[in-house]
């Protein structure tokens, strides 16, 4: 059986190239989004692209706890074993705390933080039983410095990032690996038709380049955080 990950978010941009870094590398991959006609897509591609890789696709809501923990079922019917999990969605609504619409700070809780919590909590039993497997957290340079206009957004990506290390500490002893990517700008379809030179931000494969770096260190290493911002800085 081909090692295994999961990685929500995978349709677009950082989770996508993330999917297909895996799958060019021997593993089958599970993904959720909330779109169905972007796993369509997914899909159809993924055959000519990756023949020997397993794709699953599943639709899910991620701001539903009922929906992430049927989505774990769905995994834990279809895989035995389950080596790699990242916890890549997110959503981002601009605006100040004193200024952002009512609900701005459940949504982006529910969906940045409370998804990667209770998606692990239910998949983590795989893990401890096999005592392996590696656990990435997709968060932001947000999770580290107030940006304006960051409001709930900076909120609920530092508790993503207190998330990632508490549960490294629980994790290290039992064989789980659990890594905080911190990303700066980088380019997905949020930035779209933003006038700014390409080079300007980071490409997803960049990120994805760093994931697969870390997965890849021996079992006596860890990168715990990492940072990756664009040469020229934060915007």
């Amino acid at each position: 059986m081909n090692k295994t990950v999961v990685v929500t978010g995978g349709t677009k941009g950082l989770g996508r190239a993330m999917a297909e870094k895996f799958a060019s590398n021997g593993f089958d991959v599970c993904v959720c989004a909330r779109t169905q006609s972007d796993l369509d897509s997914m899909r159809s591609e993924w055959d000519q692209l990756f023949p020997e890789a397993q794709l699953i696709t599943h639709k899910v809501d991620l701001s539903q706890r009922t929906e992430v923990l049927h989505f774990a079922d769905l995994v834990r019917k279809n895989w035995p074993k389950l080596d790699v999990l990242v916890n890549n969605a997110g959503l981002f609504m601009p605006g100040a705390i004193s200024e952002e619409p009512t609900g701005a700070f459940e949504t982006m809780m529910e969906v940045n933080m409370y998804s990667a919590y209770y998606l692990t909590r239910a998949l983590l039993p795989m893990m401890i039983e096999q005592k392996d497997g590696h656990i990435f957290n997709i968060c932001s340079v947000a999770s580290i410095t107030a940006y304006p206009n960051g409001g709930s957004y900076s909120i609920s990506k530092f508790a993503l990032l207190g998330f990632s290390k508490v549960l490294r500490e629980e994790m290290k002893t039992k064989g789980i690996k659990v890594s905080a990517i911190l990303p700066g700008a980088t380019w997905s379809d949020s930035w779209r038709g933003v006038d700014l030179p390409q080079e300007r931000l980071m490409q997803a494969e960049d990120i994805a380049k760093a994931v697969w770096a870390a997965y890849n260190l021996s079992d006596s290493a860890v990168v715990e955080e990492l940072v990756i911002r664009p040469q020229l800085g934060d915007l």
